[in-house]
């Protein structure tokens, strides 16, 4: 099997699960665009805590973790098989990074299962997912990421799950294919320091638009993932998906 490709998704609402829009149709394209993976392994913006861990059971849960949207979002079900060999696997390849093995408290959340319900509808490839660690800098998750490469040798499809903007406080509802400018300008300006440096994403910490697109750093840091897999493969991300949705959320994707 030849080397997987890895990307970063931006999920945005979750309604996306049950619709059909220019994103979710990218989404589809791209997992046409390679041969099907061995399994899966997902960073989602939703499993946020203080700890490094991976999911490690043989059928996870599917997690509806929102509140608010109708009951036909709430019944879908993604009853994907999980890997446990591949999670103590993950443990062995990030050492002397500790990875803690769940096997009871979470599942597939809806960051992943929103993108994968149109990459892989059938739910017949494996999937563990990788929490991401609350209490660490953007430096360490850049560096986890590096750490996951060899992964992408073995037929594994890594996937980042979040948004570049995400500032709900700031969403609206009357703006379904546009940003705002600072939400824009935020996305143009990390699109231009991946695309030319991965291993530079670090430098946006310092740009005025940060406070407003980055509010908290649970949907943005899985991109730093997809930043460390980059470096490490010495690859330049190109973009596979482009847009802002509801002016403070962006739906840019990108793939190594």
């Amino acid at each position: 099997m030849s080397t997987m490709p890895a990307a970063f998704v931006g999920h945005g609402n979750p309604m996306n699960t049950l619709e059909s829009n220019r994103y979710t149709d990218d989404w589809t394209a791209f997992a046409a665009s390679f041969e099907k993976p061995s399994a899966i392994l997902a960073i989602s913006a939703h499993w946020y805590i203080n700890a490094t861990a991976v999911t490690s059971m043989a059928s996870p849960r599917v997690i509806h973790d929102f509140y608010g949207f109708p009951q036909e979002l709430f019944d879908f079900d993604y009853p994907v098989p999980g890997d446990p060999q591949l999670a103590r696997h993950v443990g062995e390849i990030v050492d002397p990074v500790w990875v803690g093995l769940d096997d009871e408290t979470w599942g597939i959340d809806h960051g992943t299962w929103s993108v994968l319900a149109h990459m892989y509808p059938d739910a017949d490839v494996p999937v563990v997912q990788l929490s991401v660690d609350a209490s660490k800098p953007l430096d360490y998750h850049v560096d986890l990421g590096s750490r996951l490469a060899p992964l992408r040798d073995e037929g594994v499809l890594i996937i980042g799950s979040g948004n570049v903007v995400h500032n709900l406080r700031a969403v609206d509802w009357r703006a379904a294919e546009h940003g705002f400018d600072w939400a824009q300008r935020f996305d143009d300006d990390v699109s231009s320091l991946l695309t030319k440096d991965p291993s530079s994403l670090g430098e946006i910490l310092a740009s005025d638009d940060f406070r407003l697109a980055v509010p908290t750093p649970d949907h943005f840091l899985p991109l730093a993932y997809l930043a460390g897999l980059a470096s490490a493969s010495a690859a330049t991300p190109t973009l596979f998906a482009r847009g802002c949705t509801l002016g403070s959320l962006s739906m840019t994707s990108y793939a190594i």
